[in-house]
């Protein structure tokens, strides 16, 4: 990984049947809850689980989200969604994610984007109830392994 590239994790879950809606596909704001698991997930790899963060008087807290939706999915559907960090030099932060159908409902290989997330993040102080400065910085200096966050502002 390279200090311009971000750290991107993945994770592979199945489409249950009760996220379909009426008419057979994923509901819509179960695209939603795909990108928030692909966002804790990547928080707990690197070490920043709620109990972790809450050690450090931290929280991250969802400013805002964006989905693009590309694909129907369906019962079944293999998934991988993949998540990548960026800081810039203010307080909040992105993390980005893409929904892949790697397997159909019946196995078969795939490799459709079925929607693409956009989220805009922030660390709390649960102290102060404020959004702190320097997320990267304040997230890494909790973090066991801080190079999952990617590199800091550019």
């Amino acid at each position: 990984m390279s200090a311009e590239q971000p750290a991107r994790y993945v994770v592979r879950i199945g489409v249950r049947s009760y996220e379909m809606d009426v008419n057979g596909h994923v509901n819509h704001a179960v695209y939603h809850q795909y990108a928030e698991h692909a966002r804790m997930e990547h928080l707990r790899a690197a070490g920043l689980s709620q109990h972790a963060l809450g050690d450090h008087g931290l929280t991250v807290v969802l400013l805002s989200t964006t989905v693009h939706f590309r694909a129907e999915l369906r019962h079944g559907d293999e998934l991988e969604i993949d998540s990548e960090m960026a800081f810039t030099d203010r307080k909040p932060f992105t993390m980005r994610h893409r929904i892949v159908r790697v397997a159909d409902g019946d196995g078969a290989p795939a490799k459709d984007v079925a929607a693409e997330a956009e989220c805009t993040m922030g660390v709390l102080d649960t102290t102060a109830r404020r959004l702190v400065a320097d997320p990267h910085g304040r997230l890494a200096a909790a973090a066991a392994a801080p190079a999952l966050l990617g590199p800091g502002p550019s």
